[in-house]
């Protein structure tokens, strides 16, 4: 085991990639939706599970991961973390909309995090893993010819999560369940 320096500048990469889906489900009686990542595709029909009837709304290939530093070796688990939403300024009133506006002349765009259904009953990312998310991307940024920044924020921000119009970031190598070769 490595020790870990907390005095590290962290530089983050993926680590433990793990491909499946993330299913969003919905009880037929009491309309509680619930998302998890699985992975096994989802189940066909509808299934009862104490109280609940499960039914399948929706089906998204996905992956789960760990952050690692190359220089520490420090690990940081995003098992919590269902995705990313860019936000595209959909309600004025959303707190996530107002630092977009904020953020806009300095070319920062405003992503945000969302943990898994329901969120008051499930983890959610804590402000350190969204810092870490926000630091592994901005890292990557650097790297290219990319003049802006990203701001990462958790779902807590979002005034509507059901009328929210923000764009998923989808990763372009989830068309199979195969990592992508290495060239």
């Amino acid at each position: 085991m490595h020790m870990q320096d907390e005095t590290c500048s962290h530089l983050w990469q993926m680590a433990n990639v793990e491909h499946g889906f993330i299913i969003t489900e919905q009880c037929s009686d009491t309309k509680k939706i619930v998302t998890y990542f699985s992975y096994d595709e989802p189940p066909l029909e509808e299934y009862r599970d104490g109280e609940h009837f499960w039914n399948v709304m929706e089906t998204a290939q996905s992956i789960r991961f760990d952050l690692q530093c190359s220089k520490c070796k420090k690990v940081e688990n995003f098992n919590d973390l269902m995705g990313l939403m860019m936000c595209t300024g959909c309600i004025e009133e959303c707190e996530a909309f107002k630092l977009m506006k904020k953020l806009e002349p300095e070319r920062t765009w405003v992503y945000v995090a969302f943990g898994f259904l329901p969120a008051d009953e499930r983890k959610q990312l804590s402000k350190e893993q969204l810092t870490i998310l926000e630091n592994y991307f901005n890292q990557r940024r650097k790297s290219s010819t990319a003049k802006s920044r990203i701001k990462i924020v958790g779902h807590e921000l979002v005034k509507s999560y059901a009328m929210c119009c923000a764009e998923v970031i989808r990763d372009l190598h989830l068309l199979s369940l195969t990592p992508p070769e290495v060239k």
